[in-house]
């Protein structure tokens, strides 16, 4: 089968790179434009051209994939039998969808219909889901609707953001490299979304990271979980950002205004919130690394009262 891959992120990396361990012709890899950083001082490849260039792969990086007429007589000639889409960041054109006999198809990190969109990870432990998966489904014009082809589950537990990327991002490419021999069998029936079940998980911005102290511990301590380790969860403590990286919901009431730091020790530092206690355990202030409160402590100090908001 002849492939042409458009990924981005570390997730699409970890799926070109069972594509090519599986066998598949991958005719050229496609992804974004190398980003300078330092201030410009250092080019950075994508996860996915580091991928494509240990396996020798020619790479194609178009500032746009729409109205490129080069691109697409490009793609043309070389004929490919399926185009793999995972988290490349650009919208394709309905000529780039319809190219190949195969179509499209796209390894998206939900169940669908649910968390549509560009964060389904994060929100998948942010709204409380149990159970989370990917989908491989064929792309349409439309954001994340096209049928779905075949699913995986993955129990989220106690996973924190980056954790379950790994889990999804193996479990995606395996059952990609499943699914492909499927579909040029023919022996695979796409199964249409139900629109009424979708759910969207849209861009993560660092302000959806700022906790409100007056939702309960357990909504709190998905949020840090979720946003670990980007961008992470933060509060503001005397002026200060105070990034919150663990904690744990205590079966404890309390009156204290929301954010208030009840007490700090070797267990941790607790904190009112929804009329009751969350437990923080690992933190990280402004230039610095994320610590454990306890060994913070040994330096430093954050008094009973401070009020975290």
């Amino acid at each position: 089968m002849k492939t042409v891959f458009m990924g981005t992120p570390d997730f699409a990396a970890v799926v070109l790179d069972s594509v090519v361990k599986a066998g598949f012709e991958v005719g050229y890899v496609i992804t974004q434009p190398d980003k300078a950083r330092d201030r410009g001082k250092k080019i950075q490849f994508t996860p996915v051209k580091e991928k494509a260039l240990e396996y020798g792969l020619e790479v194609l990086q178009p500032e746009k994939v729409r109205g490129n007429a080069a691109l697409l007589e490009q793609l043309q000639e070389y004929r490919p039998d399926i185009i793999i889409v995972v988290a490349y960041g650009q919208i394709l054109p309905k000529e780039l969808l319809e190219l190949p006999e195969l179509g499209c198809v796209n390894v998206h990190a939900s169940l669908l219909p649910k968390l549509r969109g560009a964060s389904p990870i994060q929100n998948a432990i942010v709204t409380g889901e149990t159970v989370t998966g990917v989908t491989i489904m064929q792309m349409g014009e439309g954001l994340d609707t096209g049928d779905m082809l075949t699913k995986v589950e993955v129990e989220i537990g106690r996973m924190n953001g980056e954790q379950l990327h790994d889990a999804l991002a193996e479990a995606g490419a395996k059952l990609l490299v499943e699914t492909l021999p499927k579909l040029e069998s023919g022996s695979i029936t796409p199964i249409p979304q139900d629109d009424s079940q979708s759910t969207y998980a849209g861009l993560i911005r660092k302000a959806d990271g700022k906790i409100d102290f007056r939702k309960t511990p357990e909504e709190i301590e998905r949020l840090i979980r979720g946003f670990d380790p980007w961008p992470g969860a933060f509060c503001d403590c005397s002026g200060t950002v105070m990034k919150l990286w663990a904690a744990q919901p205590l079966n404890q009431t309390c009156e204290q205004e929301p954010g208030t730091v009840l007490r700090t020790g070797e267990e941790g530092m607790d904190v009112s919130c929804g009329g009751r206690i969350l437990r923080v355990t690992e933190i990280q202030m402004p230039g610095k690394k994320r610590v454990f409160v306890k060994d913070y402590l040994r330096g430093n100090s954050i008094a009973a009262g401070t009020l975290l908001k």
